[in-house]
């Protein structure tokens, strides 16, 4: 009996760690008269959890997107600098405050078709990466996160942009919970 419920045990843990969730969807709209362009973000259940509207790259390389909530209340900003010499690009991540919580780093794209984004925090530690790979057939481009051990945490998948300019991204988590990367 005892290894039968071991076995079960196991068979449940495995399915489990493989299993992922519906965490939401991320929607980028086109670029208004203005040119911004703003991504409104949506849970599980397609309710609107947030938007997220980038402008125009300033005359220093710098390309800045505010992060709002639910209520459009600012609650943080990411900004992008240039390409540097090494084929970096890396991107700030501030509070409402305008205090820096973390950076995005995101290199060269490997030879098999791979870019790589570490993430770090205020203290420049990892806190994990996101691998985008190719586009396959259908027009889909997959992201699988990770977190700083290595272990899969969830995965964003990117479709064609449709008739009307739309894009979206479909969000799952390992463990039923948000992703946001930023």
């Amino acid at each position: 009996m005892k290894k039968i419920i071991l076995t079960a045990a196991i068979a449940l843990f495995t399915c489990g760690a493989h299993a992922q969730y519906n965490a939401g969807t991320s929607t980028t709209s086109q670029t208004d008269m203005f040119g911004n362009t703003t991504t409104t973000h949506r849970d599980a259940y397609g309710r609107v959890t947030g938007t997220s509207t980038t402008g125009r790259t300033d005359m220093f390389g710098n390309t800045t997107t505010t992060h709002r909530d639910t209520y459009g209340r600012t609650i943080g900003t990411s900004t992008t600098g240039r390409t540097d010499m090494f084929g970096n690009t890396t991107t700030t991540n501030r509070d409402a405050y305008g205090r820096t919580v973390g950076t995005s780093t995101t290199g060269r794209t490997d030879m098999f078709g791979n870019t790589t984004t570490t993430r770090r925090d205020a203290f420049g530690r990892t806190t994990g990466t996101s691998t985008t790979g190719r586009t396959d057939m259908f027009g889909n481009t997959t992201t699988t996160h990770r977190d700083v051990y290595g272990h899969t945490t969830g995965s964003s998948t990117t479709g064609k942009t449709d008739m009307f300019g739309n894009t979206t991204t479909q969000q799952r988590s390992n463990n039923g919970g948000q992703i946001w990367t930023w």
